[in-house]
């Protein structure tokens, strides 16, 4: 291993008629944060629709890809394996279809309790399609007793610990949710009435969109029909963010954890 395979990149849009295609500049821009393998998942409302393979955004994704993927609400997913092996059972976006109706996952950080979590489950009787960490967090959503989707996905994040920036897709609603820690950067943006989340303010500025604000640590960001509603079930923490973001992970036209990554290297640099 001949470098650092730490990070992953997230992308999330609500609300435009061309999401897919957005998503795909999205995760052309994040592409430096994973090139193992890529995916799109969209929703128009009703059904959900999944592709994913293995290799680079480009190659994956081409017009007549792109046009099969139908909705206004979509997240993508670029990675390195840093829990799994590299193969493309364990690509995201990770889609099921459960009680609570289609849910699509795309994932950035590591679970440090997911060993722990997945042999409790299967001893309960779930069946996992992955090797990654992930998963575990839809097995404990479909196994929610609450009645609400929002709700049940409080529930589920909340019996994870580690880092963990996360965007999900419902038939209806976009979700962000960072970790109480916010170990891992994940920005909300802007782009005339869309709504978008991402890992690195480098894909709002190949869209044109702007940056609103940083996902805070521990919240739960709900984006749908009735606008944005924001959740924070996590008790109050030490913030902790991830040096090799700035030093290493992101690129240096980004902001992240409300800073410029060139700044940052800059006067480290200096300090040094």
């Amino acid at each position: 291993m001949d470098k650092l395979k730490e990070e992953c990149g997230v992308f999330g849009i609500y609300g435009h008629p061309e999401s897919a295609n957005m998503t795909y500049l999205g995760l052309y821009s994040l592409q430096h944060r994973g090139q193992e393998s890529a995916g799109i998942a969209v929703s128009d409302g009703s059904q959900v629709r999944l592709s994913r393979a293995m290799g680079y955004v480009a190659d994956n994704f081409d017009e007549s890809e792109l046009s099969s993927l139908i909705g206004s609400i979509a997240v993508g997913h670029v990675r390195y394996s840093t829990a799994g092996q590299s193969a493309v059972e364990n690509a995201q976006p990770i889609l099921i279809d459960c009680s609570h109706g289609q849910i699509a996952l795309c994932h950035n950080g590591n679970l440090v309790n997911a060993k722990e979590l997945r042999n409790e489950l299967v001893d309960q009787g779930a069946i996992f399609q992955t090797s990654g960490d992930t998963e575990v967090i839809l097995h404990l959503y479909a196994r929610s007793q609450e009645t609400l989707v929002e709700n049940a996905i409080v529930e589920s994040v909340t019996q994870v610990r580690g880092a963990f920036s996360l965007v999900l897709l419902t038939e209806d609603r976009l979700i962000a949710v960072r970790d109480p820690h916010g170990f891992r950067p994940l920005a909300l943006g802007r782009l005339g009435d869309a709504s978008i989340v991402c890992s690195e303010t480098c894909a709002l500025d190949l869209l044109g969109a702007t940056y609103v604000r940083d996902v805070e640590p521990g919240e739960v960001l709900v984006i749908g029909p009735s606008g944005m509603k924001s959740i924070k079930p996590f008790p109050a923490g030490k913030t902790a963010h991830c040096i090799f973001e700035h030093v290493y992970f992101a690129r240096p036209d980004s902001y992240v954890f409300g800073e410029s990554v060139n700044d940052i290297r800059t006067e480290l640099g200096r300090r040094l």
